[in-house]
C-alpha cells in the first residue's frame, strides 16, 4: 500500500475528560444477568458480573432504564424517574452497584427519557382525570381534534412504531405520543416539566452517576402549531430534515438546562441519542454549552465496504471536530440488528463483525459496545409468540428489536447459560449459544470475546494511541484501506476484497483473522506499529 497525504484537519481543543476516548458497555439491564430467578437481569446481576467488565477492560457503563415502569417499552416508558422498579431491585442496589463498579474504576452512566413519560405516571393519570384545558394536562401535549366533532387526529403525525401519533380519549381530545401510547410525549414549554428534568439529573448526581445518556435527544421540543408532515419521508428523525417532529430549534434550550445541571457536578457528560444526518444541524448538539457527545450511528448504517466505510468515517469525524468535541463510535445497540446478522450472518458475518471491531477501536474518540457483541453474538430467530417489543406489535414481527436483545449466554452447556437459575428467560435462548458463552471463550486465545480483550487492552495501554487523533491515510487495493492514528502512531488496515493483500509496513500487533502467508485475508482487519 501507498501512502497518499491527507489535508492537515484542524487542531481541536485540549480534551483531557475521561469520556473523550473511554470505551463504554451498554448493558441491557433485562438481559445481563438475573439474581433473583425470575428469568430477568436486573441490578444486583450486574454487580455480581462487574468482574467480567473489569476483565474486558472497560472504561464506563450506559444502563438502559431500571426505574419504575409498566416496560410496555421494556423501560422506556417510565412511571418514576427517581426510583427503581422491583423487577429490577431497590435503590441501594443501585447504590451497591455504584459503589463497586467506582472501586473497580468503572465509570456508571445511565438513560433518562425526557421526551415521554409512562402513561402511568402520576402526571398523566392526573391528566385524564382533568377537564380539557386544565393545568395537569398542561404537562402533555393535549388538543382538539379536526373535522366533524374533532373525531379526526389534530394532524397527520404518524408515530415511530407505526400508526397515528395521536390516540383520543373519552372526553374527545387527543394526546400525542411518537412512540406507543402508552408513552405520552411531554409538552417542553411548561416551566413544571422542565423543572422535574433536573430535580431528576441532580437526584442521580448526587448519588453519584458519572454521566447520562440522553433518549431522544433530537425530540421533546415541537413547533408551534403541530404542522402537518411529509408522511412519505416518515424515519427517525434524520431522513428528512424538515421533518417537524424531530430536531426543532428550541430542543437546544433544553440541552444548555442540561448542561449546566452538570457543570455543577465536574468531571460529568451527557451523550445524546440523536438521528439527524444533516450535519450543520448534528453539530449544533455539540456546541460548548450542550452535549458532550452525540452518538454516531453511521458505521452502524454502512455496509461491510472499504470504501463506504472510509466515507462514514471521514463524515464521522468532520462533524465532532468542527464543534471541538470528541467524536463517537458504536456498530450496534439495542435497537439494531446485531453486528455479525447485519453483516450476512454466518462464519463470514462473525469474520466481518471482528474486522470491524478492530477499525471501530482503532479509532479516535469514545466506543460504544453493546452487551454480547464482543462474544461474537447473532440475533436470534424467535418465534412470534415470544417476542415483547411493542414494535412487533404495531409494525409486524419483522420489525421487533427482540432478536437482538436476548439474554448473555455466561456459562454451561445448556441454557439458561448461567444468566439465571429460571430456564424460562424473558426472551428464550437458542441451545447453539453454547460455543459462545462467556466461560468458552475465557478459555480460547482465538475467541472474539479474546479479540476484543486484547483490542481493548492495547488501546488504553499501547504508546501508538497516544499520538494524537488525526488520521493519515494510505493508498490501498480496491476494496481496502489503511489509516495511521497521528504521526507515527497505529496503523489500522481493513480488506473487504475477495482476495488477501500485502500488509504496509509495520510490526504486527493484531489481526481479526489469521495472516494468511503474511497478508491479511478477506474480512479482516490489523493493526501495525
Amino acid at each position: 500500500m501507498r501512502r497518499v497525504a491527507g489535508r492537515r484537519p484542524p487542531e481541536a481543543r485540549p480534551r483531557p475528560s475521561w469520556w473523550q476516548d473511554a470505551v463504554f458497555y451498554q448493558v441491557y439491564v433485562r438481559s445481563f444477568a438475573d439474581s433473583d430467578a425470575d428469568g430477568v437481569g436486573d441490578l444486583e446481576g450486574i454487580r455480581s458480573r462487574l468482574g467480567y467488565l473489569e476483565l474486558l477492560g472497560v472504561d464506563a457503563l450506559w444502563l438502559t432504564p431500571f426505574y419504575r415502569s409498566p416496560m410496555a417499552d421494556h423501560g422506556y416508558d417510565v412511571a418514576d424517574p427517581r426510583d427503581v422498579d422491583p423487577m429490577f431491585g431497590t435503590l441501594g442496589d443501585f447504590d451497591v452497584l455504584l459503589t463497586e463498579a467506582h472501586r473497580r474504576g468503572i465509570k456508571v452512566t445511565v438513560d433518562v427519557v425526557p421526551n415521554h413519560s409512562s402513561n402511568q405516571h402520576a402526571w398523566f393519570k392526573s391528566a385524564m382525570a382533568a377537564a380539557p384545558g386544565s393545568r395537569e394536562r398542561e404537562r402533555y401535549i393535549f388538543r382538539d381534534g379536526r373535522g366533524p366533532g374533532g373525531t379526526e387526529p389534530p394532524n397527520n403525525w404518524v408515530s415511530v412504531f407505526g400508526g397515528p401519533a395521536w390516540t383520543r380519549v373519552p372526553d374527545g381530545q387527543w394526546y400525542l405520543h411518537l412512540f406507543a401510547p402508552q408513552q405520552p410525549d411531554l409538552n417542553w414549554a411548561d416551566a413544571e416539566v422542565r423543572y422535574d428534568l433536573e430535580r431528576t439529573l441532580r437526584f442521580w448526581l448526587e448519588r453519584g452517576v458519572d454521566g447520562f445518556r440522553i433518549d431522544v435527544a433530537h425530540g421533546m421540543a415541537k413547533p408551534p402549531g403541530l404542522p402537518d408532515m411529509d408522511v412519505s419521508k416518515a424515519g427517525f428523525g434524520g431522513d428528512d430534515v424538515d421533518d417537524p417532529r424531530f430536531d426543532d430549534d428550541g430542543v437546544h434550550e433544553i440541552h444548555q438546562m442540561i448542561r449546566k445541571v452538570l457543570d455543577e457536578h465536574p468531571d460529568t457528560m451527557a451523550v445524546g441519542e440523536i438521528w439527524v444526518n444533516d450535519e450543520e444541524r448534528l453539530a449544533r448538539y455539540l456546541r460548548p454549552d450542550e452535549l458532550h457527545l452525540a452518538f454516531n450511528f453511521r458505521l452502524v448504517l454502512t455496509h461491510f465496504d472499504a470504501d463506504a466505510m472510509r466515507t462514514s468515517i471521514e463524515r464521522s469525524l468532520a462533524v465532532p471536530r468542527a464543534a471541538g468535541a470528541p467524536a463517537t463510535w458504536t456498530l450496534s445497540n439495542h435497537d439494531v440488528w446485531r453486528t455479525a446478522s447485519r453483516y450476512g450472518g454466518g462464519p463470514a458475518g462473525v469474520r466481518r463483525a471482528r474486522a470491524m471491531a478492530l477499525v471501530e477501536l482503532a479509532l479516535p474518540g469514545a466506543v460504544y459496545l453493546y452487551n454480547g457483541e464482543e462474544l461474537g453474538l447473532e440475533n436470534v430467530d424467535l418465534p412470534p409468540g415470544a417476542m415483547q417489543d411493542p414494535r412487533a406489535r404495531t409494525q409486524g414481527p419483522e420489525f421487533s428489536r427482540d432478536a437482538a436483545r436476548v439474554p448473555m449466554p455466561w456459562e454451561g452447556d445448556l441454557p439458561p447459560f448461567g444468566f439465571s437459575r429460571n430456564p424460562r428467560t424473558w426472551l428464550p435462548m437458542p441451545a447453539s449459544w453454547a460455543d459462545l458463552t462467556v466461560e468458552r471463550q475465557l478459555d480460547d486465545g482465538g475467541s472474539t470475546l479474546s479479540l476484543y480483550r486484547r483490542a481493548v487492552e492495547l488501546r488504553k495501554n499501547h504508546p501508538a494511541f497516544r499520538v494524537g487523533d488525526e488520521l493519515e491515510w494510505y493508498g490501498a487495493p480496491a476494496g481496502c484501506f489503511a489509516f495511521r492514528r497521528g504521526k507515527g502512531g497505529l496503523i489500522c488496515a481493513l480488506n473487504t476484497s475477495a482476495s488477501s493483500i500485502a500488509l504496509p509496513p509495520g510490526e504486527l500487533l493484531l489481526s481479526s483473522s489469521p495472516l494468511v502467508d503474511g497478508r491479511l485475508p478477506p474480512d479482516a482487519t490489523a493493526w501495525l506499529v
